[in-house]
């Protein structure tokens, strides 16, 4: 048994295998695509679904494999755990009320970062990288609120569609932030009003957009940079192993070679 399952891990570990799973889960997300065409659906609706579930078939035999392979050790990498889930999710019944269900299906494209090294460095940069995002977004939120009551006692009175409410200058502060239609579409209208609302808005959007949403992505810089060392010094070592792998084989040549030459 011991060997059989060295032999399973060494199968479900080589690139060949992880190659063909990565070929099944882009192929399962074209389907899956493909089954929003209703028109598709009522000419080939059999064969897609029958795809569909030959996909499914396949992944969860992986998911088994793996099982078998890796016993409770599975269940400790997280990895395995989102793969678990994923393929989990797509054998829940989706009949009746439960037929919502059947959008999630399309989660399993999101297996390609459990097989795409690259991929999961980002994740797993970007999960690192929650607190630093999380005291930035506090910071952000605060200033929101701030200038949301200013904006709501400056230019409620005159415009209550925008301003009205706390929560309606919120939503407009962010169209302003995001500067989508911010000057033609809210800010001119406001300072043909208050000639002087300017000196609110642009001391606002120089904090908020070009000042807070840069500290977000250094801080996802930031957090990506430990990740991208670690895959470099992994792939060293690779380079490393090798290159005594094949100084060995160069030496166990030699030694063969003089030994036929020895009398």
């Amino acid at each position: 048994m011991g060997s059989t399952k060295e032999k399973l891990k060494v199968i479900l570990s080589s690139r060949y295998f992880e190659g063909s799973v990565l070929i099944f889960i882009l192929l399962n997300s074209v389907t899956l695509g493909l089954e929003t065409s209703q028109s598709l659906m009522s000419r080939m609706g059999d064969q897609l679904l029958f795809l569909d579930r030959v996909f499914l078939s396949i992944f969860s035999l992986e998911i088994a494999m793996k099982l078998y392979a890796y016993r409770w050790r599975f269940y400790r990498d997280p990895w395995n755990l989102f793969d678990f889930c994923i393929v989990a999710i797509a054998w829940i019944p989706t009949a009746g009320p439960l037929s919502v269900l059947r959008a999630f299906r399309i989660l399993r494209a999101l297996r390609l970062i459990t097989i795409v090294p690259a991929l999961r460095r980002v994740v797993s940069g970007l999960l690192s990288s929650l607190p630093g995002l999380g005291a930035v977004s506090c910071v952000l939120l605060l200033l929101f609120y701030v200038g949301s009551v200013m904006a709501t006692k400056l230019f409620g009175e005159s415009f209550p569609e925008w301003f009205g409410t706390v929560g309606r200058s919120s939503f407009s502060l962010f169209q302003i932030m995001t500067l989508e239609s911010w000057s033609m579409g809210i800010v001119r209208p406001v300072m043909g009003h208050y000639p002087y609302a300017w000196a609110f808005f642009i001391p606002f959007i120089l904090i908020t957009t070009f000042t807070t949403l840069n500290l977000l992505i250094a801080v996802l810089v930031t957090s990506l940079q430990p990740e991208t060392e670690t895959a470099a010094k992994e792939r060293d070592e690779i380079g490393r192993e090798e290159r005594i792998r094949l100084l060995r084989e160069v030496q166990d040549i030699k030694a063969s070679i003089e030994k036929m030459k020895a009398p």
